[in-house]
């Protein structure tokens, strides 16, 4: 893999050393682990589990993020929660 490849399922920490401008986030009100998301340069979207910061990010296109979002805002995913 070459330096500076940003890849699905890589190391967050190595995710770090690629682009060390990345700033992690997670939404507010939650305690503890939960999960994580920052933009990446090009637009996409790492996520990982707050609980493994070293663990894998997988990586989301803007569009992927973008669906994920409006489903939950449309309540596509709370029979999850049932």
């Amino acid at each position: 893999m070459a330096e500076g490849t940003v890849y699905n399922g890589m190391p967050a920490g190595q995710l770090r050393e690629q682009v060390p401008s990345l700033e992690w986030r997670k939404a507010s009100g939650t305690e503890g682990a939960g999960v994580e998301m920052a933009r990446l340069p090009d637009g996409q979207v790492a996520v990982r589990n707050s609980a493994f910061p070293d663990g894998p990010a997988l990586i989301y296109t803007r569009a992927e993020i973008e669906a994920l979002i409006g489903g939950a805002q449309d309540g596509d995913f709370d029979a999850l929660l049932a």
